[in-house]
């Protein structure tokens, strides 16, 4: 195995390798922040959700993005109706949300930096509702990873 090819037994390089296991484990870590908050441990939970988050953003912007900007986004549209670009383009326009949605929640739910009219009020709501769309997304990079990288 050269230092460039992954540890999966795979197709994919190295680095995808690692970022589809700590996507896993990021997704995994959410499901322990809503335990915490079902536990009443709110601080706890902030800290976790909160945590994976600014990781993920991490991830987006260092690989994720250049991966999408170098091999998908030069294809789109011609080759959108192929499965392994319809995977990744939909992974990217929903995990764009999802961060975003993220960010906004902890920034709107763990500061005082927006006004009181643009901070939440129903946090279960919102933050089920992102923890939901956060494992689709999930999904959608593991099939994507399957897609590009699995023959």
């Amino acid at each position: 195995m050269s230092l460039k090819q992954g540890f999966l037994g795979t197709q994919a390089p190295l680095y995808a390798d690692w970022v589809l296991v700590l996507e896993i484990a990021m997704g995994g870590t959410l499901l322990l922040g809503a335990f915490l908050a079902r536990s009443k441990r709110y601080r706890a939970h902030a800290y976790c959700q909160s945590f994976i988050v600014l990781l993920n953003l991490f991830v987006v912007v260092l690989v994720m993005v250049p991966s999408f900007r170098v091999r998908v986004a030069p294809k789109i549209p011609a080759r959108l109706g192929t499965t392994s670009y319809a995977l990744a383009t939909a992974h990217a326009a929903l995990g764009s949300v999802a961060e975003i949605l993220g960010l906004y929640i902890v920034l709107a739910a763990g500061t005082k930096l927006f006004p009181e009219r643009l901070r939440l009020s129903r946090y279960k709501l919102w933050m089920r509702s992102l923890l939901a769309l956060w494992w689709i997304v999930l999904l959608l990079g593991c099939a994507t990873y399957a897609r590009w990288y699995i023959r």
